[in-house]
Order: structure tokens, then sequence, then C-alpha cells
């Protein structure tokens, strides 16, 4: 069977090639879809020149969205991104991504090509076909992501988490009556308590608050958005900002102003959140994004592993080379956990 591929340096080329394959209707996914890419290139820097590879035949399709670095390439992604890795369409069975990998190391001639985060599924199904083009692949765990499929019953959910966990809930609610709000429409003074919130917190710097902003807007359209806030009369104190569609409600951000720390009020949030998400949107399953904090096992249940995939081309010396360095890199980490 035929297969086509096409190279583009430009959005709005992908959309009119795509044809609705990468829009909300057709991809479940945030990350697949095109309008996650447009804010990534809108509202963040790009180390590196656009680059999307699109492999097509009769059945299906499938694309690679990256950045071009030279003579090595890496995933159209950053800190925001929770997924990343070919995306497809239709039947899309793996010769197409084998005909991407094919091109990215004959034709672009690529030393190396690095994709970050990856699951296992998706690590399992891209590490293949780059293999069979002739890539050395080597993958190493580089953080985690945490679920819960929980239970259509909120007590029995809180029932079951860590006792040191509900001692704090019912200390902190018997101490502060905090009053909580979870918007699911988009509004400037919403919003400005959260940049406040965030400002106050222990965080780092956000890398992109027009981004983060842009996100709200695109989501509060979808209906997809919801914004907490717990407040102290009128003293904004926590924040968080979650999505929900498909039946999972995924955790973008949280944020509480630390000198208010002692009255756990991100604690008493999230589990407002997690409250409303079980009983109001009757999800099937929490995401808490990226990130092996360990206050998520209070709250969750199951732990993946997420991968850093970096793919050498053998064809040339470079390749070769820092494939050596990686699976050394790699060996000492082993020993490292081992001893």
């Amino acid at each position: 069977m035929a297969i086509d591929i096409s190279v583009f340096t430009d959005l709005d080329a992908v959309e009119a090639d795509a044809d609705g394959a990468l829009d909300r209707s057709r991809q479940a996914n945030l990350f697949d879809r095109l309008a996650w890419y447009r804010l990534l290139r809108d509202h963040c820097p790009l180390p590196g020149t656009l680059l999307v590879l699109r492999a097509r035949n009769e059945n299906g399709a499938a694309w690679l969205f990256l950045l071009d670095q030279g003579r090595q390439a890496a995933a159209f992604a950053n800190w925001y991104s929770f997924d990343t890795g070919p995306i497809t369409s239709g039947v899309a069975d793996s010769t197409l991504v084998e005909a991407l990998a094919h091109h990215l190391r004959t034709v672009r001639r690529y030393r190396t090509v690095t994709l970050l985060p990856l699951g296992r599924d998706r690590l399992a199904a891209t590490i293949a076909p780059f293999r069979a083009a002739g890539w050395i692949g080597l993958s190493r765990e580089a953080t985690a992501n945490w679920t819960l499929a929980p239970s259509r019953d909120w007590q029995s959910y809180i029932d079951n988490r860590p006792s040191r966990l509900r001692n704090i809930l019912r200390r902190k609610l018997k101490m502060i009556d905090l009053s909580i709000m979870i918007e699911r429409h988009f509004s400037e003074e919403v919003w400005q308590s959260y940049e406040r919130i965030y400002a106050s917190s222990w965080k780092p710097r956000e890398g992109s608050p027009a981004f983060l902003k842009a996100l709200a807007r695109q989501e509060s359209d979808a209906g997809t958005l919801r914004l907490g806030l717990a407040l102290d009369g009128e003293e904004p104190l926590a924040a968080q900002l979650w999505l929900v569609e498909n039946g999972t409600a995924t955790i973008h951000k949280l944020a509480h102003v630390e000198t208010r720390r002692r009255n756990s009020p991100g604690t008493i949030l999230t589990a407002a959140m997690f409250r409303h998400a079980i009983e109001q949107d009757k999800v099937a399953r929490i995401d808490f994004g990226t990130g092996d904090d360990a206050y998520k096992t209070d709250w969750m249940d199951q732990r993946q592993p997420l991968y850093r995939l970096c793919l050498f081309n053998p064809a040339t010396a470079q390749g070769l080379l820092g494939a050596v360095r990686e699976s050394l890199s790699t060996v000492r980490a082993v020993i490292r956990r081992a001893r």
C-alpha cells in the first residue's frame, strides 16, 4: 500500500492538509490536537524551527510534530506537555510511523531525535517502528504520571485515603471556614485571582502566563474548564486549573498562598475539586499530569512511568557516539539506583 509523505513548516498548511483530522472532534487527547500546538507556538519560546511530518495511505495517517535544531530534532513539546509522540487518525498501522522514521533518517539525516514525555504504550508504539527503520532507540524513565479510577461515591473514595489526609481535612475544616468556587466559564476577575495566588505561592515563576490564560479561554469555550478557588472571606488562598473531557479530569495547575500554608487551603480545595469531579462530572479517571511529587500518593492510586526516548541515527558518526554515551549513562543510572 503506497504511503505519501509530506513535510510542513507552517501550522496553517498542516491544518489544510489534515482536513479536520487533528481537531477536537477527532482527537480525544488534548495534546494530539492542532489547537494545542498553536498555543505552544503563539505563547511559548521554541528552541528550534517547526517541522511537521505526515505519512498517509488510503486507510489512515500519522503525524510527528518536531522542532528542527540543526542536525538533531526534538518533540514539539515543553513543560506544559503531558504527552507527545506520533499522532494517528483512521486505521493507522505501524508502517506509517516507520515511514516517518525512515524519512527522518535517510532524507533529513538527523543524527538524533528526542521525544519526551511518553507513556509506556506510546513509547512501545514509537520505538518499534523507529528501530524497524534503522534507528537505535534507547529510553529511560524521566518522570511519572499518577492517576485514579475513582468510585462514583465520594464518601467511599475519601474513606479509602490515607489516615493522615483524612485527619488533615477534618482538623483544617474545623479551624477555617473557606468558601469554594469552581468556575466553568472564563472570567478576567477569576483569572486575576488565580494569577495573584500563583505569584504568592511557593512555585517558581510561571513559564508562560499568556499560554495558560489562552488555554483556559479555549477550554472554557469548549466546556471543559474547571477553575477552582478557595477563599477566606474575600481573600483568595488557593487555586487550581483542571480540564474535564471524555470522562477524564486532568489537573494542570495548583497553587496556594504560601503565607497561609498552615491553614492547608490547597488540600481543602483539592478535596473539593475531587468531590466535584466524582459527584458532578462523574469522571471515570483523574489524571495528575506529570511529576512524582510525594503528596500525590495521598490522592491517587496508580503510578505510570513517563519516558524520554532518544533515537540515534547509526548512519552518522555523531549518532553512533550518542548511542554509546546514552547507553553508558543508562547503565550508570541503574547502578546508582541499585546502590
